[in-house]
């Protein structure tokens, strides 16, 4: 209902993703919240209200602290997928151990 207020906020506040690409050999995410997935083939992150996955060769993150976070290694591929609360619920369940029903480490 007031999504254009929520996009308006974002885009007032810069809470939105802002990606920079120099060539294959570096990445820049502004935003970045967390680093759900990381090694030297694949990381998977999360940025404003993307999930971001980099596939490549010698991956290496650098500066989180910033708000931001730099990539450097061989770049082969970038996927976007958006987050919608659905998906964060449904990801929340299937971390949640079975037997106790809380949320597993």
């Amino acid at each position: 209902m007031f999504d254009w207020l929520a996009e308006l906020t974002r885009d007032t506040l810069y809470l939105n993703s802002g990606i920079h690409i120099s060539d294959n050999k570096e990445l820049i995410i502004d935003n970045c919240r967390r680093i759900e997935e990381y090694n030297e083939v694949y990381m998977r992150l999360v940025s404003g209200r993307l999930y971001i996955s980099i596939h490549g060769n010698g991956l290496r993150a650098f500066d989180f602290r910033t708000g931001g976070l730099v990539i450097r290694g061989y770049i082969e591929k970038i996927e976007f997928a958006e987050r919608s609360k659905h998906n964060e619920s449904e990801n929340k369940r299937l971390s949640e151990d079975k037997r106790t029903g809380k949320e597993a480490l």
